[in-house]
């Protein structure tokens, strides 16, 4: 099945705590979003690769591809007030058919097998979202401000990509915005969609704070 990645890089690098988009940032001499656009490219040459960028970031991004002579071929799209928004404008460039992932622009350590396994499993079961095991204890917030302890084998850490059937993020993107979205699987659930769950990789991080990007230094 044709493979497809909507990669989305809407990040202002706030938390980050420098003047760039974090995306932007260079790891290595590259700036992340190359970093994780390679990672697909080298999954998969012949796969359509679809990326989101605000459009105040647009010529920027134009001019870095130039200075690091960065010619893996790739749309662009404009991005929107929201994830959602963002997403759905990166569905106007992707084909109605075959597989559709999306994929954080600051997710660059997204191994090869996990890439391997959402598309295949979405192949077969049309909604794939990898995950890892939580490992630190977790406790609910209550309402009154106090908090409980919870069994942290019933919860999972959510990665990207979250690979679809196409025909189905489409329909699911045609929806009005809710603010229950928290990421696309929770737009294809709201479909009437189940989503599968497969196993990441752990050092598939989002890039956030500066932790993070000590991380990704190491590990790239």
């Amino acid at each position: 099945m044709f493979q497809t990645v909507i990669i989305v890089a809407g990040g202002k690098g706030e938390r980050m705590q420098v003047d760039i988009p974090k995306q932007f940032i260079e790891i290595h001499s590259r700036p992340i979003l190359m970093h994780t656009i390679s990672r697909f490219y080298n999954f998969n040459p012949e796969m359509k690769i679809i990326v989101v960028l605000p459009e105040i970031q647009l010529n920027n991004w134009v001019e870095l591809c130039k200075k690091h002579a960065f010619d893996i071929r790739h749309e662009i799209a404009t991005g929107g007030n929201s994830r959602f928004e963002s997403v759905k404008n990166g569905l106007k460039l992707a084909p109605e058919t075959g597989l559709i992932a999306v994929h954080d622009g600051v997710r660059p350590l997204v191994s090869r097998d996990t890439i391997d396994k959402c598309y295949d499993s979405a192949a077969r079961k049309g909604a794939v979202v990898p995950v890892s095991d939580a490992v630190e204890s977790i406790r609910q917030i209550l309402p009154d401000g106090s908090s409980i302890a919870v069994n942290r084998s019933e919860y999972k850490m959510v990665q990207t990509p979250q690979v679809f059937a196409a025909e189905i993020i489409h329909e699911a993107y045609r929806q009005e915005f809710s603010n229950q979205f928290t990421d696309d699987a929770s737009v294809v659930e709201a479909s009437g969609y189940k989503i599968t769950l497969v196993e990441g990789n752990i050092e598939n991080i989002k890039i956030t704070t500066p932790f993070d990007l000590i991380m990704a230094q190491k590990l790239l």
